[in-house]
This record gives structure tokens, sequence and C-alpha cells, in this order.
């Protein structure tokens, strides 16, 4: 039995920073003839429009398609309420410090924490970072050195992303910190799709195991719903090859 993913739709994937708002998008640019494998899966049936905000003043709204026919997309979606709030600055950045993670969410190895507790509140991030340029144009995701921080803080804990507050538009940053992309005069920033598509299967791969050894109900459904927000539908049928092997 074959299983793989496919992309739903081309996803916008706002990218903004916390410290001051700015006016390039993130796209994540996919094709179907960018899968790696092909399966049965559902896909969206018209195009979608999507908005997000981050915390706390970078509140971003984008509509997929420019034409003047497509409605508005709704106002972006507040940081939810009682989150776990990460922040993090110049210096522990540079240090490559997690402990405001640890501090924040109470998980101080992979093994601790309360995942039910997480997942009911989630996690974001507050990045106060000021550049050496204030005039720099680079996006967050466009610094190494925030980049290099979030993939030492996901090799720590590779289930993060189904924790975070979705739909405050932080599993996308999460995302744009981890996976290639390019600048576009037109699109703004693009995701490497073939890079975001082995993305997003390690996670659902990662997040699945996590969610069924801590007796989290609906695995299936939660991994399911982690990849749509970055635009891809997984199937059953690969769920159904992963609990087969003991």
């Amino acid at each position: 039995m074959a299983a793989s993913t496919r992309p739903l739709y081309p996803l916008p994937c706002p990218l903004k920073q916390s410290t001051a708002p700015s006016s390039t998008p993130l796209y994540c640019n996919q094709s179907s003839s960018s899968t790696l494998i092909n399966s049965r899966l559902v896909q969206s049936q018209r195009p979608v429009s999507v908005s997000v905000s981050f915390n706390p003043s970078g509140n971003f709204d984008i509509s997929l398609f420019d034409d003047e026919e497509t409605s508005k997309a709704p106002p972006p979606m507040p940081p939810t309420e009682g989150r776990y709030e990460v922040v993090i600055d110049n210096d522990i950045i540079n240090r490559l410090d997690l402990t405001p993670f640890h501090n924040a969410t109470g998980i101080t190895s992979p093994e601790s924490g309360k995942p039910k507790e997480l997942l009911e509140r989630s996690i974001g991030f507050t990045i106060n970072y000021i550049r050496e340029d204030e005039y720099d144009p680079r996006e967050l995701s466009e610094f190494p050195d925030i980049r290099l921080w979030f993939v030492r803080l996901d090799a720590m804990y590779p289930w993060l992303p189904v924790l975070l507050d979705w739909r405050a538009g932080e599993l996308a940053r999460y995302a744009a910190m981890l996976v290639p992309h390019q600048m576009s005069m037109r699109m703004g920033v693009v995701f490497n799709p073939e890079a975001l598509e082995l993305f997003v299967m390690n996670k659902v791969f990662v997040v699945y195991t996590w969610l069924k050894e801590n007796e989290i109900p609906m695995p299936r459904l939660k991994a399911k719903d982690m990849a749509r927000m970055l635009g891809f539908g997984i199937g059953d049928e690969l769920f159904d090859l992963v609990d087969k092997i003991k």
C-alpha cells in the first residue's frame, strides 16, 4: 500500500516579526508536481484565503489571491488567551539559551511537561530582536542566528509544532525558521516546496508517535490538522502503515 502527502493548495504563510510590522508576506508556493510520492488524499475544492497574526504587534492580514473578486480575509486571530509565552532577545539567541522556553512552559527535557495542559493552552513566541542596522529589511527568518536558536529548540523538542498557537500563526513562523526559502519581489518569501514537504512529513511522524505515547485522544486527527495548516493533506493509509510497525 502506498502512502504519502499531496499539497492541498498554495499556502500563504505570513511571516512577521514581533517588534515591528513589515510588508513582506511569506508564501509556500507548491504544485502537485513537487510531491515526492503519490497517494489518495483530500484536496481543497476552492481557493483559500488565510489570515494570521503574530504576538505582540505584528498583526497581518493577507489574501491568497489578489484579484478584486476574491472576498477579503477576515481579521487575523489574536494570540490565544493564556498561552505560554516564550520571550527571547539578542542575548538569549546569541547564547543558544533555551532557558526562557524552559521557564515559560515547564518543559525542561523531552520527557517533562504536561502534554494535555500544553495542548490546551498552546505556546507562542515573542522575539525582541534588535538589528545592528535599523534599516535592515530582512525578515526574522532571514537572520542566521535566530534560525539557529530555533534549530536547537526543534532538535531538543521535535514534537513542539503540535503545541504551538496555530491560529495566531506560530506554526507558520516556526516552519519558516526551519525550512529553506528565498525572497521574491512579487511573492515575498517562498518556501522550497520539497523541503517543506519533508519538514511536514517528519513532523507528522514525530507528532503522531508523541501523541500516542502520551495517550492524547485522536492523535491522527491532530497530526492531520497540523499538516493541513501547512497546506498538506494526510491520508489514513499513512497512519495505518505506521501502526502496523510495533
